[in-house]
């Protein structure tokens, strides 16, 4: 009997405690980059990029400008996401096209992402930033449910330097945060 997502949600705790010397299956793994990849956002944009951290260096890193929190070097993969630092049209026309791609170019698609342009490119970038950033945690919490489901420990995190952490990936050269 399969089962229900409560029973995975119960299954499910914050890990404060990885085993390093486990490493999680890449077809677990893939599956969560999936389900990151099909969540819900606002607009349909997916205004954000998930990294996959495995680089032990890059990782020690990391911990250092994350109050030195053990799980990200303990676990054996690092998700980080990273939202837009602004909309453009560029980034709207490229997800638009990426639509069309994948399911053609629907009736009204032009002008549902024409709209979208002219709603949010205005917008002072801090603004748009931080509704990038609530896309993100709406994928942050798809991924939380695709780990319980896959049975693999996760911890959802916070209490790190942002600005620390973007230098150490180089997100502000690639327009992230």
């Amino acid at each position: 009997m399969m089962k229900t997502l409560n029973e995975y949600l119960h299954w499910r705790y914050a890990t404060k405690k990885m085993d390093p010397t486990k490493v999680v299956p890449q077809e677990k793994v893939d599956a969560i980059i999936e389900a990151i990849r099909l969540a819900p956002t606002s607009s349909g944009l997916q205004p954000f990029e998930l990294l996959v951290v495995t680089n032990p260096d890059i990782r020690a890193k990391i911990r250092k400008a994350a109050r030195d929190q053990a799980q990200v070097t303990e676990g054996s993969h690092l998700l980080v996401f990273a939202a837009w630092d602004n909309y453009t049209n560029e980034r709207i026309d490229e997800v638009m096209q990426r639509h069309t791609d994948t399911r053609g170019d629907l009736p009204l698609i032009q002008t549902y992402y024409e709209s979208l342009k002219a709603s949010y490119v205005p917008r002072d970038a801090e603004i748009n930033y931080a509704h990038a950033a609530r896309q993100a945690y709406i994928a942050l919490g798809v991924a939380l449910v695709a780990a319980a489901e896959q049975e693999v420990d996760s911890t959802p995190m916070e209490g790190f330097d942002p600005a620390g952490v973007d230098e150490i990936l180089g997100l502000r050269e690639r327009g992230l945060r």
